[in-house]
């Protein structure tokens, strides 16, 4: 008599229970562990499913900013067909027949997506200077958009940092389609986690940039001072608090950005932290904005 899939599955089942019964009367229970991990694992290839570690988190979805003139957005990631999330911001300015300046805004570790949208004053410079600006999550908050190759919690970020990077890339490839953008006139700049990550990604992109900036920036995992070279050519804004421990590392590039005779304006400014000196101080804000208007390519 032939066998329905119902009876198919049952069988199996009962083959299996029958080898844990004999594993824990002839190895105990740390052996019978391996097994029943083993059996799920087969059982989900044979279901059809697959197996997969979780990355992201319901918080990697979190908005901070309530600002009307803050757009919340979202799109699907194809290669996991996770939603996710990113900020946006037009100038009352814009014009669908006039090519506007985009600045790429990469926030800090653990933030949100639209974090940088609140630093005091900086939609209100970005209006008065025509910028549209994109805050992309970056996969999760705290992917470190492929500038690092282990957390700070030591976990690997081989997947999670591919993913971060390449959302930043689709975020930007977005507003590119559904905006009229001065391809010529695009920045890229970041804050802490950010900072390491604008280094990562205008050294793997260089020729995409007509300047980018870094705040208390950490050092990319991925890169050395070796690469500035990638990125000679382009103009170069770096802001630093001398009572934050990065100023170390931040003369350590700086230095070498000079050796290289590199376009790099360097703002070390004394008593000043690592957070409070640009997101709560709006003249370093502007100098931010003001750096990169009218750069071109």
């Amino acid at each position: 008599m032939r066998m329905t899939p119902r009876d198919e599955t049952v069988d199996r089942h009962r083959i299996r229970d029958k080898k844990l019964v004999w594993v824990i009367r002839q190895n105990g229970l740390p052996v019978l562990m391996v097994l029943c991990a083993t059996l799920l694992m087969s059982e989900e290839l044979q279901s059809g499913g697959r197996m997969s570690e979780q990355i992201r988190s319901k918080s990697d979805d979190q908005r901070l900013v309530s600002d009307a003139r803050v757009q919340h957005l979202s799109y699907v990631l194809e290669e996991t067909g996770e939603t996710i999330p990113y900020a946006l911001f037009v100038p009352k300015a814009y014009d669908a027949e006039i090519q506007m300046p985009l600045v790429v805004s990469l926030h800090g570790l653990s933030r949100t997506h639209d974090w940088l949208m609140g630093y005091e004053g900086f939609l209100d410079y970005a209006d008065e200077m025509n910028f549209i600006v994109v805050t992309p999550l970056g996969y999760t908050r705290q992917g470190w958009y492929g500038s690092w190759l282990r957390g700070v919690d030591g976990r690997n970020l081989e997947v999670e940092g591919a993913y971060s990077q390449q959302d930043v890339m689709n975020v930007v490839g977005l507003v590119q389609k559904a905006y009229a953008i001065d391809p010529e006139r695009m920045y890229l700049w970041g804050h802490s986690m950010g900072g390491a990550g604008t280094y990562h990604l205008a050294m793997e992109y260089p020729d995409m940039w007509a300047a980018v900036a870094v705040v208390a920036p950490a050092v990319p995992q991925v890169r050395s001072t070796a690469d500035l070279g990638l990125i000679q050519h382009i103009p170069m804004l770096v802001l630093q608090g001398t009572e934050d421990r990065l100023v170390h590392s931040t003369r350590i590039w700086v230095e070498a950005m000079r050796r290289l005779n590199m376009n790099v304006q360097y703002d070390e400014i004394n008593g000043a932290d690592h957070s409070l000196f640009i997101s709560k101080n709006k003249k370093n804000v502007h100098r931010l904005l003001g750096f990169f208007d009218g750069k071109t390519r």
